[in-house]
Order: C-alpha cells, then structure tokens, then sequence
C-alpha cells in the first residue's frame, strides 16, 4: 500500500473518530474488504481448499483484503446429502455447531476453528464464518445442555420457527435460556480467534430483530472486537436504524449473481439492480455501519459454486469493473467470491487498484448525482469526497446502464463542479486536460471514474 494510500486512511480514521462517538462494537471504521467461499465453493469449503484461498489473500493484503470467511456449512460431514441426517453436523456436548473434522483436521482434539484462526492470523489476515440463525434441531431433540448454566437446549428453542430455506436450525426465543445460548456460542467463537461473523437468515424474510439484538449483546460479553454481518436482503430502509445499532455490515439485496439482468425476478439479482438499491441506502454508510451490496462474482466460479454450474464468471470485464467501482464509490463492503486459486489477469488487475480501493476505504459523502443534464439517459452518475473537510479530493463516477455505448457531453457545473477541471482516471492512469466540459464514450454496461482536479 503506497504512502499516499495508508495517510489517507489514518486521516480517514480521525475525522470518523472526531464526527462519531464511539462504541464498544465499531468494529468497522472502514468497509470490510475480503474473500468468501460461497460464490465458488458453496456448502464444500474444506481446510486444504480455504489455506490454499487464504494464501492468495494474503499476497492481496497490501492492497486491504484482509478478512477471509468460511461460508455456509462447516459443520457437515457431508454437504452432499439429501437430508439433515445425511448431512450429519457436528456438534459438541453443549449443542454448538464444530467443525467437521474430516474437513478440517486441525479441529480435531476439540480445538475447532481456533488453529485455523491462528494460522490465518499469523499470516496478517482476520478469519469469518458463517451461521443460520437459531438452534440445531439435533441439539434439542438431545436437549444438550446450555455452557455454564442450568439451562438446556429446549428452553432455548423456539419450535415453531425455522428458517425458510434451512431447515437445520430452530429459532431462538427471547429469554434468559435463548440469550445463554447466544452467549456461549459467541464465547466459543471468540476463544477461536473469530473476527467476523455473517449471521444468514436474520435481517429479511424474515428480519428477526430479537435475535440480532441477542447475538450482538453476546458479542460485546465476549470482549473481543467481532464484525457482525446480517443476511440475506434486502433488509428494509425502516429498519436501518435498528441494524446499525447493533451490526456492522447487513444486506441491501437478496443474492447477486454474476448476469447483468435476471429474469424471471426477484432472485438472483443481477447487477443492475444494485444502483437503486445503493442509492436509496448512501445515507447510512457509515463508520461502523456499511450496507452490503453482496460479494463480486468475479473470476473462477468453480469448482461448486453456491448457485448454478461451474464456470467462469459471466460478467463482462466491462462489467466487472462497473461493479467494483459501483461498489468502491458507493463504499459497500468489498467481498470476492472468486476461487483465489485461479485468479484471472484482469480480476487481479481490478483488485489490486491502489486508487479505487482508496476512494472505497477513504472517501466521505458519497451520494448518487439525481439533477443530470439533458442527455443522459440510462446514465448514474456518483460523486464522492475524501480527505480535508476544507478542501477535500473530490471523484465522479458515471456509468451507462443501457445495452450499446453512449457518447456524453456536459459541463463540469452540471455534475456539481463549478469551474475548470482536469479529470484523472482511475482505472488507466491518464489525466484529461483542464476544460470547462467533460466529453466521454462510455461502452454498453460500462463505466469512468475521475478525481477532479
């Protein structure tokens, strides 16, 4: 990371820090950037296979990817099964989901995740996992008992409540055994050396604010600094002050693919639908709190991805860098779902922007242009700020939504820059002369981002 990148980021860091009070669970001062497994691996991830992930991350460190997670399914023996009992979780004598040792043999002796977590760590990385919301089932049924309490399982367990699309899991009720329950299971994570949780099945169909409520309390108990992040979307604009009380990331849309558009809708998303979803929730990007458009799609989909067969992924390289910028202004975290181990050229190149990634971790009141001049339509326009208040680096993003290029003309006023600018791109490091108008051919799908000079 250059010296230009890390300053900015120390400024970014002080001005949040005097404009924010602080909290015991902000946690994320800046938009997590990272890699997950579901987009290539789905419910598969094995130890070998996430080290192997992990690595190439680790090269990617200097550029901010610093936290990789262990996606859906850990705590099956077999992800391959047709039924929960095919499946066979792993649990310990408490009820809590472990790992699946003949997955991932260093959780052998009752160690869990925590040498996984120490050798993450010890390569400069934070480590994540993913849960479903609730209970097992097979823990009630044995009605384990809760750590260290009187409590058991099914005074915890709200039977009447699972998951629509994971049947594994009871909810869990709003009582002194439910919130033991959530307790103990974030100790455990926290005596691994977990530094993100993504909690699926909690902030939409259905939102379940209770148990956000319970698992963040249990968080803070632990003492240890862990990123919550809710799923699946889209999470309600009404409940966006609820969420940002008590999580740091939480989904603005259900499932983004790697297509422009879907049909039939809703699911899965493409990648057009994330401009509306971004711009109604700019307003809450914040230190600590940061809407999750969902991961990049990008690069090798392979070799069991979590939705459709293995490939290649189906965004065009136009398309891929309209959704990392996309995402980088409108400060989103940054996730990668490629299989890291076959990291094409050009995703590489895209992810390894020291400018881009810096206008995603640094810049400040970012917000969509609505108020465009003739011309423009099919056009989204984003502007953004970073560094001093008093007299800030200002970014422009434009992108065309429409399906053939467009050819655009317009005064700098009338994207919000009074004056003459010159114009630096981002993405292919030129400098465009000073001028009072700014003159752009812009691909089908594709995108420019400027500092303004």
């Amino acid at each position: 990371m250059t010296k230009a990148i890390r300053f900015a980021l120390l400024l970014s860091a002080i001005l949040a820090a005097a404009a924010t009070p602080v909290r015991a669970q902000d946690t994320a001062a800046t938009p997590p950037m990272g890699w997950n497994s579901w987009d290539a691996y789905g419910l598969t991830i094995d130890e070998a296979d996430f080290k192997a992930n992990a690595t190439v991350l680790a090269g990617l460190k200097p550029y901010g990817w610093t936290t990789a997670v262990i996606d859906e399914g850990w705590y099956m023996d077999n992800p391959f099964g047709d039924t929960l009992e095919a499946r066979n979780y792993q649990l310990d004598a408490h009820g809590l989901l472990i790992p699946s040792v003949n997955r991932f043999p260093d959780a052998t002796a009752g160690a869990g995740f925590k040498p996984l977590a120490d050798w993450l760590h010890a390569q400069g990385l934070k480590f994540g996992i993913h849960i479903v919301r609730g209970i097992p089932k097979q823990a009630v049924q044995e009605n384990t008992p809760i750590a260290g309490t009187n409590f058991h399982a099914a005074d915890a367990a709200d039977t009447s409540d699972t998951c629509p699309w994971d049947k594994g899991n009871y909810g869990v009720r709003d009582n002194a055994a439910g919130q033991a329950y959530y307790d103990s299971m974030m100790q455990l994570y926290a005596d691994w050396g977990v530094d993100f949780v993504k909690v699926d099945c909690i902030a939409d169909h259905p939102y379940k604010p209770t148990e956000i409520r319970q698992i963040a309390a249990a968080i803070k108990k632990t003492g240890r600094p862990i990123v919550l992040s809710l799923s699946p979307g889209p999470t309600q604009l009404s409940h966006a002050a609820e969420v940002g009380r008590y999580a740091q990331m939480w989904r603005i849309a259900d499932d983004i693919w790697d297509g422009w558009n879907f049909t039939p809708a809703p699911w899965p998303n493409g990648l057009v639908t994330a401009f509306d979803n971004l711009a109604k929730w700019s307003p809450y990007a914040k230190p600590g709190n940061w809407p999750d458009a969902d991961m990049l799609p990008f690069g090798s989909l392979t070799p069991h991805p979590g939705w459709g067969d293995p490939r290649q992924s189906r965004l065009t390289p136009d398309e891929e860098r309209t959704q990392f910028t996309l995402w980088a202004i409108a400060r989103s975290p940054l996730i990668l779902g490629a299989n890291l181990t076959k990291l094409d050229d050009f995703t590489r190149s895209l992810i390894t922007n020291e400018a881009v990634i810096a206008v995603n971790q640094t810049s400040w009141d970012s917000h969509p242009v609505t108020d465009l001049p003739a011309g423009f339509d099919n056009i989204r326009v984003w502007t953004a700020s970073a560094g001093s208040h008093v007299k800030p680096v200002r970014y422009v993003a434009l992108f065309n939504l429409a399906d053939k290029p467009a050819t655009l003309h317009a005064d700098w006023s009338e994207l919000g820059f009074p004056g003459e600018h010159a114009a630096s791109d981002l993405w292919n490091g030129t400098t465009n002369a000073v001028s009072a108008r700014l003159d752009i051919m812009l691909p089908a799908h594709g995108c420019v981002i400027y500092r303004v000079d």
